[in-house]
Order: C-alpha cells, then sequence, then structure tokens
C-alpha cells in the first residue's frame, strides 16, 4: 500500500547541510568545469583557439578594473575602523611572522624533495646569451619606486599596488585620527566597500566563461611549448606544489582552527584557487579570496589587509620556484647545491624573491639576477631560469593566492584566540559580508 503526500502539505525538504553544501560548491564547480572546457578546447584547436581570447579578456580586464578601488576600500575601511593603531600594528607583526614562517616551510620542502628524488641529475640545456636588458636602476631607485608614485593618478593602476595599499592605509589612519569630524568620511569608506564587494559578486558572474576562454587560448598557444625540454620543470614543481597545497594547507587550517578550521577553509577556497589558476595573478584573486575569507569566518579588518597585501609581498609559490630555479643552475653547472652554505643562501633567496622582490617592478627578474651572482653563474644562464618561471607561473601564482587565505586564518588564531571562527563569522554576517 502506498501513501500520497496530503494536498496542501510540504513535500520532505532538502536537508539544510545538502543544500548549503551545493551553495558553497556550485559556483566554484562551475568556475573549475569552465577552465577544464576551455583547457580542453585549446588542446583541440590548437592557436585556432585564440579566437576565443576577447571573451576572456574582458573578464581579465573587469577584474584588474575593479581590484584598484576594491582594495583602497577595503583597506582604508578596515583601518579606519579599528579601535585602535594597536590593533593594525598586531596583525602587521603576526602577518609578516606568519608570511616568513610559511616562506621557509615552502623553501624546505622543495630542498627535500630535490634532495631525496635528485630529478634534475644530467640536466642538459642549451645556453644562449640573453643580450641587453632593460636597466630598472639601482636597488634603491626601485624600492622607490615600489612604494611611491610621483603623481595621484600613478596609484590608479593594479601595476602600484604596493603605493597603493600605503596610501589606504595613510588615509586609514587619518579618518581615525579626524575623530567625529571624520565619522561621515569613515562612513563613506566602509559604504564605498560594501559596494565594491557587491560589484565583485556581479562581475564574477561571468567567470566561468571568461576563463574558460582565457584558458582556450593560453593553451592553444602554448600547448606546443609546454611539451619540449622544459617540460622537466613540471615534473619537478607540480608534485611538489600539489603536496604543498594539499598538505601545508590543510595543516595551516588544522593549526588556525582545527576539524572546523580545515572543514572551511576547503569548503570556500576552490573559487579563489580557480580564479588564481586561470588569470594567473594573485592581484586578480583578491576579490574572490575576500569572499572566501569572509565566509570562513576571518575577521574583515584582517583579511581586508593581509589578502590585498599577501598579493603584493607573500609569495609561497615563488619560494618554491626560487628554489627550483637554484637547483635548475646548480645540476646544469654539476655544483652540490647540498651544503650547509648553500641551503642557507638559497633559503634567504626565496625569501627576498618571494616576499621583498615580488613588491618591487621586475622583481622576479631581479629576484633571478640575484640568483645568478650570489652564486657566481654565468650571465647566459638567466634567460634559462626565467623560461622556467614562465612554464611554473599558474600552480605558483595559485599557491601564492590561495595561502594568502590561509595567512589570514593564522593570523586571525593567533590575535583573537581559539573561537575566531564563530565570532568572525557572525560579525561578518551581520556587517552584510556574506552573500
Amino acid at each position: 500500500m502506498t501513501t500520497s503526500t496530503p494536498r496542501g502539505a510540504s513535500r520532505p525538504a532538502v536537508p539544510t547541510a545538502l543544500r548549503g553544501g551545493w551553495r558553497n560548491y556550485r559556483f566554484p564547480l562551475l568556475i573549475i568545469a569552465g577552465v577544464l572546457t576551455g583547457a580542453v578546447a585549446g588542446l583541440v584547436l590548437g592557436e585556432r583557439a585564440a579566437v576565443l581570447r576577447p571573451f576572456g579578456t574582458v573578464f581579465i580586464n573587469m577584474m584588474f578594473t575593479l581590484v584598484v578601488p576594491l582594495v583602497f576600500f577595503s583597506i582604508s575601511s578596515a583601518v579606519a575602523a579599528m579601535d585602535s593603531a594597536k590593533r593594525l600594528g598586531r596583525i602587521m607583526v603576526a602577518m609578516m611572522c606568519v608570511f616568513i614562517v610559511t616562506g621557509i616551510v615552502a623553501s624546505v620542502l622543495m630542498i627535500a624533495a630535490l634532495g631525496v628524488f635528485s630529478p634534475l641529475q644530467s640536466l642538459t640545456i642549451e645556453l644562449t646569451d640573453p643580450g641587453s636588458t632593460d636597466s630598472t636602476g639601482s636597488i634603491g631607485d626601485q624600492i622607490i619606486r615600489a612604494i611611491t608614485v610621483d603623481d595621484f593618478s600613478g596609484l590608479l593602476s593594479a601595476k602600484s599596488m604596493l603605493p597603493l595599499i600605503i596610501f589606504a592605509v595613510l588615509v586609514g589612519f587619518a579618518a581615525t585620527g579626524a575623530g567625529e569630524r571624520g565619522r561621515p568620511f569613515r562612513d563613506l569608506l566602509a559604504s564605498a566597500s560594501e559596494v565594491f564587494m557587491r560589484l565583485t559578486s556581479i562581475v564574477m558572474y561571468y567567470a566561468p566563461i571568461g576563463l574558460g576562454a582565457y584558458f582556450a587560448a593560453l593553451i592553444g598557444q602554448l600547448g606546443a611549448q609546454l611539451v619540449g625540454g622544459y617540460a622537466r620543470a613540471f615534473v619537478v614543481y607540480f608534485p611538489v606544489a600539489t603536496v604543498y597545497f594539499l598538505g601545508a594547507f590543510t595543516l595551516y587550517g588544522f593549526i588556525s582552527g582545527g576539524r572546523e578550521g580545515v572543514r572551511r577553509f576547503w569548503r570556500n577556497i576552490l573559487e579563489p584557487t580557480a580564479v588564481a589558476f586561470g588569470t594567473g595573478s594573485s592581484v586578480a584573486s583578491i576579490p574572490a579570496n575576500l569572499r572566501a575569507a569572509n565566509r570562513t569566518g576571518v575577521p574583515a579588518d584582517i583579511s581586508e589587509t593581509i589578502i590585498p597585501i599577501g598579493a603584493t609581498i607573500h609569495m609561497e609559490g615563488s619560494c618554491l620556484s626560487a628554489i627550483l630555479k637554484i637547483a635548475f643552475l646548480f645540476a646544469l653547472f654539476d655544483q652540490n647545491l647540498f651544503t650547509p652554505r648553500n641551503v642557507l643562501i638559497a633559503v634567504g633567496v626565496a625569501l627576498l624573491s618571494g616576499m621583498v622582490m615580488s613588491g618591487i617592478p621586475s622583481g622576479g627578474f631581479i629576484g633571478e639576477m640575484m640568483i645568478v651572482t650570489l652564486y657566481g653563474f654565468p650571465a647566459s644562464s638567466l634567460p634559462v631560469i626565467s623560461l622556467i618561471g614562465t612554464v611554473i607561473d599558474a600552480p605558483a601564482t595559485t599557491i601564492n593566492a590561495v595561502g594568502d587565505n590561509s595567512s589570514s586564518m593564522l593570523v586571525a588564531r593567533i590575535l583573537d584566540g581559539r573561537d575566531w571562527m564563530a565570532r568572525g563569522r557572525a560579525a561578518n554576517e551581520a556587517a552584510g559580508l556574506l552573500d
């Protein structure tokens, strides 16, 4: 005998957990599906996939147009809303400690993998003369250009992220220092931050199409090169990067909040992961990273400070990359990397490449020059490691971006104690930061 649902009675509802899980994973899965579809299309169509590039360029341009006002308003409003400069100081100190420790962990992992598996033995690459390179001035000039611009209009560009961040912090301090007379301006900053977060949500609806098209054109253009002699970089980098991505970030999530921290991290990180991998830009992933941090429960003043700054100076993936470049040169010239002196220099160079040089214009190239000169390699070896950086850029950028998110969780745990997730998520929800 069967029974029917009485007229007017509601049918059994889908369990709330299932509905919530689908809402969290639906959009990131659509982005991943778009990227994978684009990759397949690029492999099938080859160079003909270039016709799809404009659809991807539209998305990239929108993200880079959006990110400048988003970073400015999110940082300045977060600083202006702090009770005192003491809170910002604690965030910055904890942030730098976390950045240094995670950079060292990434560097040591790559060194250990190279030491155990020795994948670069008998490496042979034909060296070519790099020719003349663009002179960008002394390191002092580079640092000045990294942290300042000579005109206000120069701030209105994603190429000036570090000067923009510094300016936003100073504006936040000024708004706080203005006291009661600065309240309308502080309210304006908070309102503008909310508006641009909403605008980010709107633009992200186009992400599956835009990233898919961009990736199709990229694979169609570079597919033949990727199977050449530099495929060795993939053989070394991808397994280590995957281990770091899955292992280290899970560990950081557990340290931050136990099993709940791990669950929330992986539940919300798919979207910024896909955006970072598809665009190859930590800066372009800032909006998605902020959304993920809000959902995880990272307090807004922490996430809105650390994630934009981290996109400029925190580069775990670049630390992995720097160690690989050094190992390539040592293998190429049949030298021993695994001496205490060489290993210590390698870790130091990796930290400089991943944290300091990343904030300097042409910082990647300067970091590569530093590798060559510190170890005394010939100038002709410079193009070798430059190409390695190009080949492994996508996974390195992905780790860089996701590392900013996990670092914000670690800082929240350090500053706000064990129950930071519950209090942070409640505060974010009250502030309307959860969509």
